[in-house]
């Protein structure tokens, strides 16, 4: 059945009146589910206000751009009422009857309780200032720009109803909830099918969580269960240590995932956190990812540390360039400097995200656990294409790691793209 728009008067009462009074405890909860939700990463501009709006979110249609979610009555969200707000969340049907597209993962949020929206609606209304400003309009191409015919598309695959383990009292129920519905992981890490519908909404499926693409970036499989390479070998602990820092000795956080673990994930209780790596550990790993790992060829720090290295070499370049943090086993320091061996982002499929971090860098978040923001940094002024191709290379093939090699082609479309892509930092809001 489809999400309730006739919701309770009791639910109304709890969420109270737009810029009226309301129950503080409620406006809380809100506030907290609003960080599982990741809210502000998408409804924020870079530099821009807090759930103001404006930042373009890319699609193969082109950029669609998040409206202001503030209380403003004529540019944001203050004159939704409860249903309004339900409707626009798990629906995706703004207050004048619209279509949101789904780049508003509402095919997730549709699985949120009736009090849990309740309890959002309280705190967007009463806890977040209004801010009187237009967001810029998604204009995409004919016949995309028909909103209408979004609807068909849901009809064809846009899930329904609220999810059986919202109220669910034992972690991995806990777990399942805040994954399907507020954190809406699939979005990003379940592949998607022809009409860019992602191929699975909930455990049930086993595409879902499976790894995908997104922006450029691959972005791993959650399926942590049974034993193999990437999550399967991380700890329950250590999935709970990555939600909230953003580092674990297997790895840091890199691209958008780093917004989540800023704004959502490092926000969080560590009971759900714990709830979280729970259901994923629950998920049995892809056919694709489950093998094991090979043993690291012995020779990878013996050779690099040979009287004689090729000046033009993968080795040469990696010496010279990355093994004062990430040593000569590829073994790094962490938390601070991660392991390459073993990587999930030196291994995946495609090459380009760690092309991308050899290019322009990266920065841990700074989060309540782990204040510290360290910084690795960008190489795109000092080595060329051919280097960086050599470089990616070498890490994707030492230390047992098994990546392809990358091609200084490869190199040069991403090197292009970065040169275009927009800045995606929103506003630390706690």
């Amino acid at each position: 059945m489809k999400p309730s728009l006739a919701l309770p008067a009791l639910l109304l009462v709890l969420a109270g009146p737009a810029h009226g009074a309301a129950d503080p405890e409620t406006v809380a909860r809100g506030k907290y589910l609003a960080a599982a939700g990741d809210c502000v990463a998408c409804h924020t501009a870079p530099d821009g206000r807090p759930y103001a709006g404006g930042r373009a979110v890319e699609s193969p249609f082109g950029d669609i751009y998040s409206s202001n979610i503030t209380p403003d009555r004529k540019f944001g969200i203050g004159d939704y009422s409860l249903e309004d707000f339900s409707r626009a969340v798990r629906l995706g049907v703004r207050k004048d009857g619209a279509q949101l597209y789904p780049a508003m993962p509402y095919p997730s949020y549709a699985k949120i309780s009736d009090a849990d929206i309740a309890a959002l609606y309280a705190f967007f209304m009463n806890g977040i200032e209004a801010v009187p400003q237009a967001a810029p309009k998604t204009a995409l191409a004919w016949p995309f720009s028909m909103r209408w015919g979004v609807k068909f598309w849901n009809w064809a695959f846009a899930p329904e109803g609220v999810s059986a383990h919202a109220e669910a009292p034992d972690p991995l129920g806990r777990g399942r909830y805040l994954v399907e519905s507020l954190g809406h992981c699939g979005s990003c890490h379940t592949p998607r099918g022809l009409a860019f519908q992602e191929k699975g909404y909930g455990a049930d499926d086993e595409h879902f969580l499976a790894g995908a693409e997104i922006g450029g970036w691959p972005t791993p499989s959650l399926r942590a269960g049974g034993s193999g390479r990437g999550l399967p070998q991380w700890s329950e602990d250590d999935i709970v240590e990555f939600l909230a820092t953003g580092r674990n000795r297997f790895g840091a956080v890199v691209g958008e995932m780093e917004l989540v673990i800023t704004h959502s994930t490092s926000q969080l209780t560590e009971a759900d956190n714990r709830a979280i790596a729970t259901f994923l550990k629950s998920l049995p790993a892809h056919a694709d990812t489950s093998a094991a790992a090979p043993a690291a060829a012995p020779d990878t720090a013996q050779r690099l540390t040979a009287a004689k290295v090729d000046v033009n070499s993968g080795e040469r370049l990696y010496l010279d360039n990355c093994n004062a943090c990430h040593f000569v086993d590829g073994k790094g320091a962490p938390p601070a400097f991660p392991p390459l061996a073993g990587n999930t982002l030196v291994e995946a499929e495609s090459p380009s995200g760690v092309i991308h971090v050899i290019l322009s860098g990266a920065r841990l978040p700074s989060t309540p656990r782990a204040p510290s923001d360290i910084a690795m940094p960008n190489f795109d002024w000092r080595l060329s294409d051919d280097e960086v191709a050599k470089i990616a290379s070498f890490v994707r093939s030492s230390w047992g790691n098994r990546g392809d090699a990358v091609t200084a082609d490869q190199v040069a479309k991403i090197r292009k793209e970065i040169g275009k892509v927009k800045p995606s930092a929103a506003p630390d809001v706690k």
